[in-house]
């Protein structure tokens, strides 16, 4: 008892003296680390995507001249009135107008689709009133890869039938599903009506396409047409005057002609098709849907798949017998797969550690201590990043891997300071007291410019900041888990776990191992005796190696990210 009150004071000095208090501690930073990561979300890298707003109009016929300035150029204007607008790019083609919209990287992407909805509700009275249907956004960005792709098909049922439950059922609530920006359908086959018009015939009835055209749009409308109000009843005309298929078209009047009518059957030929007969898709050998997801710009690619594919069964239950849905591409699996790969990394990388810890130190007592303190340094790390909203991707555990090497460092200096004293002569216990307290003060110094070296990566702009920045407070928080562990588990368990130097009994390992350090320490002993005779030659060897690592700095390749 003299001789721990003999002890000076430390941080670690509670620690050492209450092992049940401090082992309660590292069990509920290990509970809150396990929990943790398994409720952190799975990426490939992290969320730092630009919010992007697709804005489509379409209009039948128009020419791309014809979308690009009655369509494209309108909707243009108002958009470049949207604040945190970093970028805008449109492609105008046949009866399509697409516009591109990229905010900047802090803007919220429902508060920019609110904006987008505001300038459209603005462009509307420039619009042609010939367009079919108002201009629609999806919050999704058209350079990224559909995270899932499903394939709709059946043995049973014609295509043109799956299409309508593939566009009306499953497209519409996949759409509604958290973080889905954009589903389409590929190789569609919607039903239409064509006109297979007769050039010759048509001329010789002194007709034009547009006399045919807008006979068409006058027969085929479906419009309200009043009530019936009579002195006992009220009728509402509920009646459809839209043609359904080609039979009905044929008897359609285009024009008069010396008093005889001009049925549509005299000049063309309506046939019951598709509305694009250039469109197919197959899967595994048979015409099928396509249904492509796209995530919303910043939503986990992991959570949506995950959330989507629970949603198949409930959908395809809700469709006709004989209706099949499955998952043709899944992005998430390459993802999951570069994640594991990882981690995996991540263990070997432990155990690499723990293994170079016990070659030098010799002693399984001494080598549990680094051992329980670096796994465990890195568990905790998961409590903070799901706190802070990060993902487990590959630069986040980067960030682990590359701190399995500094978080043993605090551990190691801390156990060779104690281990110091208790070779004197010192009891494990006092020898811990003594070796916390003067090494205390190193690791703080050690962990706050390990931590200082990362603030530039904090402060870093743009996507390249963003990028980078869940990489840097990963591994600051790692790097603060280990000086706090380092100043608390790390000395209590020495205290325990070291014994004597009158009790160690040294075997065999002991022995070659130091008779192989005292080889490796006389050849150190050597060559710093070369270097200090020799202090010129040193200098100028030091001199010429850093200005070839700025000249070969100044010509290497650079990149955003390795091919």
């Amino acid at each position: 008892r003299s001789a721990v009150n003999d002890a000076p004071a430390s941080i670690s000095k509670p620690f050492i003296l209450r092992p049940i208090a401090t082992t309660l501690l590292t069990l509920g930073l290990l509970l809150v680390g396990l929990l943790a990561f398994r409720e952190l979300p799975v990426a490939a890298l992290p969320q730092v995507e630009y919010p992007t707003i697709v804005v489509s109009t379409y209009l039948p016929g128009a020419s791309a001249e014809t979308m690009a300035s009655s369509v494209t150029t309108p909707l243009e204007r108002q958009f470049g009135q949207v604040p945190s607008l970093e970028q805008m790019t449109s492609i105008s083609s046949l009866g399509s107008s697409q516009i591109t919209l990229q905010f900047e990287i802090d803007r919220d992407i429902d508060s920019a689709e609110q904006d987008g909805q505001a300038a459209i509700n603005a462009a509307s009275a420039l619009l042609p009133r010939t367009l079919p249907a108002p201009p629609t956004y999806s919050k999704s960005n058209p350079a990224d890869a559909p995270i899932l792709t499903l394939a709709v098909d059946s043995s049973s049922l014609p295509l043109r039938q799956v299409d309508d439950y593939a566009d009306s059922i499953l497209a519409q609530k996949i759409s509604q599903v958290s973080g889905v920006g954009l589903v389409t359908l590929a190789g569609a086959e919607k039903p239409a009506v064509r006109v297979q018009v007769d050039p010759e015939k048509l001329a010789g009835s002194g007709l034009t396409l547009e006399d045919v055209r807008l006979a068409l749009v006058a027969a085929n409308v479906n419009q309200p047409k009043g009530n019936i109000d009579g002195p006992r009843r009220d009728f509402t005309i509920a009646t459809n005057d839209q043609l359904k298929d080609a039979a009905s078209f044929s008897p359609i009047v285009i024009a008069y002609k010396s008093g005889a009518p001009v049925r549509l059957a005299d000049v063309a030929k309506p046939v019951d098709s598709v509305e694009n007969a250039e469109l197919a898709a197959w899967s595994n050998g048979q015409r099928a849907v396509l249904v492509n997801v796209q995530r919303q710009p910043g939503a986990n690619v992991i959570q949506v798949a995950d959330h989507v594919k629970a949603l198949l069964p409930q959908l395809e239950a809700s469709m006709p017998r004989g209706i099949t849905v499955h998952v043709v591409n899944d992005r998430t699996e390459t993802v999951r797969a570069s994640v594991q790969d990882v981690e995996v990394t991540l263990g070997i990388t432990i155990a690499l550690v723990v293994v170079v810890i016990y070659a030098f130190l010799r002693d399984l007592r001494a080598t549990a201590v680094p051992a329980v303190a670096v796994p465990l340094s890195l568990v905790a790390t998961f409590g903070v990043m799901y706190l802070v909203g990060f993902s487990l991707n590959n630069l986040s555990l980067m960030a682990l891997t590359i701190a399995t090497g500094f978080v043993v460092d605090d551990a190691i200096v801390m156990i060779e300071n104690i281990a110091r004293y208790v070779e004197r002569g010192e009891t494990p216990l006092r020898a811990a007291l003594i070796g916390a307290k003067q090494i205390g003060f190193t690791i703080l110094s050690l962990t706050v410019s390990l931590i200082a070296v990362l603030i530039p990566l904090l402060f870093m702009g743009g996507i390249v900041g963003r990028l980078f920045r869940e990489f840097a407070v990963t591994l600051a928080v790692a790097i603060g888990m280990s000086a706090l562990l380092s100043l608390t588990l790390t000395p209590m368990m020495t205290a325990r776990l070291l014994r004597p130097e009158k009790e160690l009994k040294h075997g065999r390992f002991y022995a070659a191992s130091e008779r192989a350090y005292e080889t490796m320490v006389g050849w150190y002993d050597r060559g710093l005796v070369w270097v200090l005779r020799h202090r010129r030659t040193t200098l100028l060897v030091t001199i010429g190696t850093g200005a070839l690592t700025f000249i070969l700095f100044w010509i290497i390749p650079k990149g955003f990210f390795p091919r």
